[in-house]
């Protein structure tokens, strides 16, 4: 007895490992729901391997696929995928919490504090109306996005309404949450210079990617503005996070555009404006979204490289994105920064940071260089593919992305349960990493005597 409520304490105390069982439940509900004959068009028996790593990519809005969504799935089956990225992208805590006000009008302090270390929010008082508002702003993006892509596909390509609207609503839902599913094979290549797919596809998932809390400072701006009022006070979070996408954003556009301008198999033939519009789409996918215009495995090794770097920063904090998030790449950069000028501390945009915050920063970003090491390593050396190839895979699966070179269909089990484990990380780690560590500070009682080892 008493063994349970201490584990049911810990449970409280540490929130995060709610989130974790939470996306583990989701994970295993969708791949025994994927493993139904009636999810898939028929053929062969379907593996547990295959329907476990569509699920948990799905679960963890990543988008690496090891068959054909459309080709394999039954509808059925597709709208398991679909429910499991609107599950994945919203969050297993928001959506319990939403739950739980709806039928029994409050929130209990565990599920509090789940949704607290899901959604990033940083007083428990205002989780109702956070939750609420998640759900309110990524239906608002879904609805939009879907309105247009539906009505393109309708007049544009001739599809019946019914269809339209389906392709519609699918690729809004997994654009908004950088999931990158998409129905057909190639992705969006057929549609790569069609600025009314491209672009609100492009919009959806760069806002997904920016993480809710800069999404409701948005609107707390605009609301502010409409009404005549003073303009509020950006936040720290806010500034860092729109300015670093705003210039990872031009630099990767610049750079895939520098890059592959002569590529013949990617954007050679293409005209000067199809190639501006193919290489800001392609600036933007790395950042966790996982749909491509262009064939990824013909892209130039340092392109490849270039989308390795993007991939691995990722997006917003508390959003629909992956990676180590660039909050934490611009955090690192400020600290480097401050100890090259051999300032005591740190300040950044007229506030100085805390050491805390430092920290898990550093074990953040640590922890996650370690796991694609150690992910490419044993990757290398279970399969026969090279190290371009294996890192691209390795680093899409951990910053949740879903860009492939094509290999992942082609590995071994091992190697695809690889990238299940990776998948599950870069949607889970950082998270559970940063509420773990901020529920651990404590105090100390004493302190050992200071000494300097040589550093550099």
């Amino acid at each position: 007895m008493k063994t349970g409520i201490k584990r049911r304490a810990a449970t409280v105390r540490h929130p995060a490992r709610l989130v974790v069982l939470g996306f583990g439940v989701a994970v295993v509900a969708g791949t025994v729901l994927l493993s139904l004959p009636v999810a898939t068009e028929g053929g062969p028996p379907l593996e547990v391997v295959t329907a476990l790593f569509t699920a948990t990519s799905a679960v963890c809005v990543t988008g690496l696929v090891v068959v054909d969504t459309a080709g394999h799935w039954s509808t059925f089956g597709e709208l398991v995928v679909l429910g499991l990225i609107q599950v994945g992208g919203l969050g297993i805590m928001t959506l319990a919490s939403l739950l739980g006000m709806l039928v029994a009008r409050r929130l209990g302090l565990r599920m509090r504090l789940g949704a607290q270390a899901e959604t990033k929010s940083l007083r428990l008082g205002d989780i109702g109306r956070v939750v609420v508002g998640v759900l309110r702003l990524s239906l608002v993006f879904e609805v939009l996005t879907a309105a247009v892509l539906s009505m393109r596909f309708m007049t544009g390509y001739g599809r019946p309404l019914g269809e339209a609207i389906y392709l519609g609503v699918f690729h809004a839902i997994s654009a908004f949450n950088n999931a990158g599913f998409a129905l057909w094979p190639d992705s969006l290549t057929a549609y790569a210079t069609d600025a009314w797919i491209v672009v609100p596809v492009m919009i959806a998932l760069v806002s997904g990617g920016l993480g809710f809390p800069v999404l409701f400072e948005l609107g707390r701006r605009m609301r502010h503005h409409r009404r005549g009022r003073a303009g509020i006070r950006w936040s720290l979070h806010t500034k860092i996070t729109l300015l670093v996408s705003a210039v990872l954003l031009v630099v990767g556009t610049v750079a895939v555009l520098a890059m592959e301008w002569s590529n013949p198999a990617t954007m050679g033939p293409r005209g000067v404006l199809d190639k501006l519009l193919l290489a800001l789409f392609h600036g933007a996918t790395p950042r966790t979204a996982g749909f491509n215009t262009l064939d990824v495995g013909e892209l130039r090794p340092a392109t490849l490289l270039v989308n390795d770097i993007l991939m691995f920063i990722g997006g917003g904090s508390a959003g629909t994105a992956g990676g180590i998030k660039v909050t934490t790449f611009a955090l690192l950069a400020f600290v480097i920064l401050a100890e090259i000028r051999g300032e005591p501390t740190v300040h950044v945009m007229g506030r100085r940071l805390a050491n805390a915050v430092q920290r898990q920063a550093i074990t953040v970003a640590l922890l996650g260089v370690g796991a694609v090491v150690a992910g490419t390593a044993a990757l290398l050396l279970i399969t026969p593919f090279d190290l371009d190839r294996v890192l691209f895979e390795v680093v899409s699966a951990f910053g949740t992305v879903g860009l492939s070179t094509g290999i992942t269909a082609e590995l071994p089990v091992a190697g695809q349960l690889l990238l299940v484990g990776l998948m599950f990380l870069g949607r889970l780690g950082p998270i559970t990493l940063a509420s773990a560590l901020a529920l651990r500070e404590r105090g100390r009682r004493y302190e050992l005597p200071e000494e300097r080892p040589i550093v550099g």
